[in-house]
């Protein structure tokens, strides 16, 4: 007996189930069919060809590609062993490499070593055109194309952002028989998510730098990617296929008068979380805090918190230390980091330098990064939006001004500046200021990670120091 598997809106339909297959599907009474995820194909298929049943596959529309592979370069051991490591997994899971590391790479040797048609999803507009122009670089005679920032292509090799994979999941579901997700901690959001449920992709592969979610959902990329196969640290890599690098912690205090307000925001604040009955260590506890900002005692407190971090974070003696990091580094490309848009835009008017935030245009950022890249511009003051998927291997400087407590966007900011160049050597700068809240966050987001070098010390002893 013959059973067709179809394919209907990312969901895999049956009419019919024979039994060794009852337990992949569920009955679905309005379509009168059973029916499962696009991702259980690869199990539905293995389970039937194992108990010999007579399936015949309608859903699948993948393609075999012949591609030929013209980058002449020999991979690095941590890429190589990242590869066989995915393979032996059966061609799914999640491959974890620093920024820098070459994950790019990893990928075109999978899509060289599984031929089929690809589907490529990727954060940012940025990494999409990083995607695509390395891509034919590697892969010459395949047909690429993009799906995202005004281009809807229709090609065996297709790179897409999240949101436009999303948008389209039901009509890319049986087209792609190899899944890529670069940065894939974005991959368990719940609008993302469709993209890996939907697809019948055989073949799957993971890509991050760091797999944490604030959420919590970075394990649900083990039944929507695979497990973890291959992890490399940058210590790990550092000096080698990295930039050999150390780290430098400096302390700053506010000044009298800042200290001051700090603390009076400060007590402003706790004090009507504390009548409020309100502990914000926790998801629930800051949802509550800024439902109550509604409220005149609750956005005068949600005022005073924002001000007493805007103390915290853009500080006078930071900007004074920024100033001797610049006169240190004279020659060399620096990026400054910050937690918000104001403080970007401050370093920017205070140092004449030009900045980059998300209200930036993409052609004046793009603009503005070329420059950066042939040395017009030296320094670049951003927010978060280089945190990820911003190709910078001149720069060799960093300087976190203020972030979150996140330890994913901490070594994607080292990782900005770990691209291997000759003789370079990379520093993180990252400075801190004393007696607010601004240590517990630097202290959390550095909790869980141990790099390789790391010296901590006060501006005035490192910043002199012979280099």
């Amino acid at each position: 007996m013959v059973f067709p598997l179809r394919l209907d809106r990312g969901t895999l339909v049956m009419r019919e189930v024979p039994p060794a297959l009852e337990a992949l599907f569920v009955w679905d009474a309005r379509s009168q069919s059973y029916r499962a995820p696009g991702m259980r194909y690869r199990e539905i298929m293995e389970t039937a060809r194992a108990a010999n049943l007579g399936l015949r596959d309608e859903a699948a529309a993948f393609s075999k590609l012949d591609l030929s592979f013209s980058r002449d370069i020999e991979p690095y051991r941590h890429q190589k062993e990242g590869l066989a490591a995915w393979k032996r997994a059966s061609r799914r899971g999640v491959v974890v490499l620093p920024t820098g590391g070459g994950k790019t790479l990893v990928a075109q040797l999978a899509m060289r070593d599984t031929p089929r048609s690809t589907l490529i999803c990727v954060p940012t507009l940025d990494l999409l055109h990083q995607w695509y122009a390395g891509l034919l670089a590697a892969f010459p005679d395949a047909n690429v194309g993009v799906l995202g920032g005004g281009s809807k292509d229709d090609t065996p090799v297709l790179v897409s952002t999240y949101d436009s994979a999303a948008i389209y999941a039901e009509d890319l579901a049986g087209r792609y028989g190899l899944l890529i997700c670069d940065e894939c901690h974005h991959l368990p959001a719940p609008f993302k998510r469709a993209i890996a449920e939907m697809s019948l992709a055989p073949y799957r592969l993971g890509l991050s730098a760091t797999l944490g979610r604030s959420d919590g959902r970075e394990a649900d990329l083990d039944e929507l990617l695979g497990p973890v196969v291959y992890t490399a640290q940058p210590e790990d890599l550092a000096g080698q296929s990295l930039a050999a690098y150390r780290e430098v912690i400096i302390r700053v205090r506010l000044s009298q008068h800042e200290q001051q307000r700090y603390d009076e925001c400060i007590r402003l604040r706790n004090d009507f979380l504390r009548r409020s009955g309100i502990k914000l260590g926790s998801l629930d506890g800051w949802r509550q805090f800024i439902l109550s900002s509604g409220t005149p005692q609750g956005r005068a407190a949600m005022l005073a918190h924002r001000e007493a971090r805007g103390l915290a974070y853009g500080t006078e003696g930071k900007l004074s230390v920024l100033e001797e990091i610049f006169a240190n580094h004279p020659a060399e490309r620096t990026l400054v980091f910050s937690d918000d848009n104001a403080t970007a835009y401050r370093v920017g008017q205070a140092f004449l330098v030009p900045v980059i935030t998300h209200q930036t245009p993409v052609k004046e950022r793009h603009k503005l990064l070329e420059r950066f890249r042939d040395g017009t511009y030296r320094v670049l003051a951003t927010s978060r939006v280089l945190n990820e998927g911003v190709d910078v291997p001149e720069a060799s400087v960093a300087v976190v001004l203020s972030g979150t407590a996140t330890e994913r966007e901490y070594i994607q900011r080292l990782g900005r500046i770990l691209r291997k160049a000759q003789d370079k050597k990379a520093v993180l700068y990252e400075i801190i200021t004393e007696g607010t809240s601004e240590e517990r966050v630097s202290q959390q987001r550095r909790g869980q990670w141990q790099p390789g070098q790391r010296v901590e010390t006060s501006v005035w002893e490192d910043l002199n120091a012979p280099h």
